[in-house]
């Protein structure tokens, strides 16, 4: 269209029109502010009223059926997780989960992974929790945005087997502990077999590759303590 216009016009009446153009995408009604801000007010209302029909009355039952029990306080937030592969689902009391997260089980394994998870638990935006054979998250336990929990890699370390497809090996797979009242930071990373003891801080964009102990707070790339702290 762009060019069919320019081809039946003027240079100078093509500058003008484009010019017009560009105005018009830079401009809007005058906002009124009592008409405008009741507008506002209202859109929110509906979007809320839509949002908490939703998550009650859909996306939180169809994600309760897919655990293993059924806890009485959920509250689920944003839709629903993304489940993959072969999990058991193991949910504790009054814990806060965002639907934009993914909940992935090894499909390579003889047994089922489980993730269990225990009361008063969050598990933040865009988290991952790939689970190997076990990932267990203790009472407590607070999981920022864009944390990964990576018990198992997806691929073998033979780079013949991953071209041809093959899957990660046992010596590959294992479990993760989020002991009692832990807290993970945003974008941090917790490898296979790690523990990370109970009160522990993980600061942000960490990646955990050995055992931290109760109590302390552990950074960088791979983490390590940093210091003790004091409640």
């Amino acid at each position: 269209m762009r060019a069919l216009v320019k081809a039946h016009l003027a240079p100078n009446h093509f500058a003008m029109l484009k010019s017009m153009v560009q105005q018009l995408r830079g401009s809007s009604l005058p906002s009124i502010p009592f008409l405008h801000k009741g507008l506002y007010h209202l859109h929110l209302a509906v979007k809320q009223s839509l949002h908490c029909i939703l998550q009650k009355g859909y996306f939180t039952p169809v994600f309760a059926s897919r655990l293993a029990n059924r806890p009485r306080q959920l509250q689920l937030d944003c839709g629903m997780p993304q489940i993959i592969g072969p999990l058991d689902i193991t949910l504790g009391e009054n814990c806060r989960l965002s639907g934009i997260a993914t909940y992935c089980g090894r499909a390579w394994g003889e047994q089922t992974p489980q993730l269990i998870v225990g009361d008063n638990v969050d598990i933040g935006w865009q988290n991952t929790l790939a689970v190997g054979r076990t990932i267990r998250i203790d009472d407590n336990v607070r999981l920022a945005g864009k944390v990964f929990l990576a018990g198992f890699p997806g691929h073998p370390m033979d780079p013949t087997a991953r071209a041809e497809g093959k899957p990660d090996t046992e010596q590959q797979v294992s479990d993760i502990h989020l002991c009692r009242n832990a807290w993970l930071g945003t974008g941090v990373m917790v490898m296979a077999g790690v523990t990370i003891g109970e009160g522990s801080v993980i600061a942000a964009g960490s990646v955990v590759t050995k055992n931290i102990p109760a109590g302390v707070l552990a950074g960088g790339n791979p983490a390590k303590v940093i210091k003790a702290l004091e409640y």
